[in-house]
Order: C-alpha cells, then structure tokens, then sequence
C-alpha cells in the first residue's frame, strides 16, 4: 500500500488539493497522510526585556538582564502561546476533514500536525518514503499575483518523490484578480 501525503492550510486551494489527493488515495488504494506544518516561533514575540536604559525608572537585574520571575513569566506565555497554536492547527486538521467528509470516507487518513517546521521544509522531508506529494498552487501568502506559492514552488525543486500541484479555481480569485 502506498502513501500519499498532502499539504494543507486554510485557504481554498488547500481544500481543492486536499479533495484531488483523497480520490488519488482512493484509487490506488493508499494511505492519505493530510499535514499542517507551522513555524510557532517565527509566530510569537521575540525575548523582550528593556535594558535599565530603556524606560526611566525601570531597572532591570544587575548586569541588565531580566529577573527570574520576569523569564519565568516569558516562558509560560510562550508556551501557553505555542500550545494554542498547536490546538488551532488541530482544529484546522478537523475542520478541512469534516468539510470534505465525503472525498475522504474510505480512506485511510493519518493526521499529522508538525510543529515548529516551516511548511516547505516539513513536505520536502515528508516526501523521502511518499509516493506522491500534493500541494495546492497557492496558499494564504501575500503575494497573490504568483502563480505558485513558495511551499508549492519547493515542493516542485526538492521532493523525492513525484509532485502534483493541485491549481487554484478561478472563482477564487475574485473580480478583475489574475488566475493565481
């Protein structure tokens, strides 16, 4: 039995890859590994804490640096930050499965959530033991005047395995927008 792994995020092409990937599946009888990859840090803030220089009146500790209870604070934010952004991911994995119930009934599906990867790189390594990797044309980027997006762009270059990248439908690219 082969694997087939697809890439998905919230955007409509994702949904449209998604849906091609699980009658692919279907047809030849191959498991359907549906990933979300995202890149936490790059999410949340940086380590801040001003210098004894920044504000007028606040020190910091000794040598500048902040105070135990000032990490420790940091670091819970953090992680309660990083837990609810794996807790979206979840719900983003649950939502694309039940919106295309039908596509994906009797295939068998493995989710799978990687943390702190970006989405290219989590693919690319995905696909060293896939028999095909499917990625939609285009995510949620900012530059919508691309025909490819970056994640689809490197899966193309460095998948060990074969590619197929799912095109956008017109309807999605609203009025006088360009095929993306």
């Amino acid at each position: 039995m082969g694997r087939i792994v697809v890439g998905v995020d919230a955007s409509p092409g994702a949904k449209r890859a998604l849906a091609w990937a699980a009658a692919e599946a279907r047809l030849r009888h191959a498991v359907l590994q549906v990933v979300h990859a995202y890149h936490s840090r790059e999410l949340v803030a940086p380590f801040y804490f001003p210098s004894q220089h920044a504000l007028p009146g606040t020190a910091a500790g000794a040598a500048g640096e902040p105070s135990e209870q000032e990490m420790t604070a940091t670091l819970q934010d953090r992680a309660e930050f990083e837990e609810a952004f794996h807790g979206r991911a979840e719900q983003l994995l649950d939502t694309m499965l039940s919106e295309l119930e039908e596509a994906v009934s009797g295939v068998d599906v493995q989710r799978t959530v990687v943390e702190d990867r970006r989405p290219a790189e989590a693919l690319v390594e995905l696909s060293t033991d896939a028999d095909l990797l499917v990625v939609g044309s285009r995510g949620r980027g900012g530059f919508t005047e691309l025909l490819l997006g970056s994640v689809s762009h490197a899966a193309v270059l460095h998948a060990a395995c074969p590619v197929v990248v799912v095109p956008s439908n017109r309807d999605e690219h609203g009025p006088g927008r360009p095929p993306q």
